[in-house]
């Protein structure tokens, strides 16, 4: 019997669908991917509704240590709801968290889309240079990637290097002053989670180049992890030249 699952990741919404018809019962109103997934929405990933949630009867709540909060997480198992809970920093982790989350919902076979994605992965060819980057995930205040995050890694993966991997902290914040005193070669801008776009990012940095790139393919770990390389190649790309 397929276990009826309730989503607290943007990313683990789509693989489950994807994978598992049926099993989702619930997702939060961030989980914008497949289109028209037709579930009861339970709110925000910071603030779900936790009555929601019981209201739904879940035999399992998947969720993310990075993009939930503990309490939420703590009050539904102390409901008595299952709560499995991923970590992911980079790439392979995403691939056995993935495996472990579809196997927990109720897959009975490995999804044809998670081994194109981990073959397109694996035969990525070496960066042939490399770029130095910042990549700022949110504004007011401006918050960049850090160490230790899938989406660095990500980007290392194509041969970006953000300037702040070392930092103490994984999402620093960083006066917009020393963002542009670092001169990277490009400034990575995502659409999510903060929506950067034409009008909003590049303004901020006079004279360098900056790439609009897809939070999704940037951020999210599942089905998107198939054509990620080649859109976020592209739009990298397009700025190197």
């Amino acid at each position: 019997m397929t276990p009826r699952v309730v989503s607290l990741v943007p990313s683990l919404t789509e693989a489950v669908a994807h994978s598992v018809p049926g099993a989702l019962v619930g997702a939060t109103d961030w989980c914008t991917h497949p289109a028209g997934l037709a579930v009861t929405r339970i709110g925000g990933t910071k603030n779900p509704k936790v009555d929601a949630i019981l209201a739904l009867r879940p035999d399992l709540v998947v969720a993310n240590e990075e993009e939930n909060r503990a309490p939420d997480l703590a009050a539904l198992r102390a409901a008595g709801v299952e709560v499995l809970v991923t970590e992911v920093r980079d790439v392979p982790q995403a691939f056995r968290e993935l495996t472990r989350v579809l196997a927990a919902c109720g897959a009975t076979a490995r999804p044809r889309w998670l081994d194109e994605a981990q073959a397109t992965w694996a035969a990525l060819p070496a960066p042939q240079s490399r770029t130095r980057a910042v990549v700022p995930i949110w504004r007011r205040p401006w918050m960049v990637l850090g160490r230790d995050t899938f989406a660095g890694d990500v980007l290392t993966r194509l041969g970006v290097d953000s300037l702040y991997a070392a930092h103490p902290e994984r999402y620093p914040s960083i006066p917009i002053g020393e963002l542009r005193a670092a001169v990277p070669d490009v400034v990575v801008l995502p659409d999510e989670p903060y929506r950067f776009t034409r009008d909003d990012g590049p303004e901020a940095f006079p004279g360098l180049p900056c790439a609009l790139v897809s939070g999704r393919h940037l951020t999210w770990y599942g089905p998107s992890l198939t054509e990620a390389p080649e859109v976020l190649g592209a739009a990298l790309r397009a700025v190197r030249r």
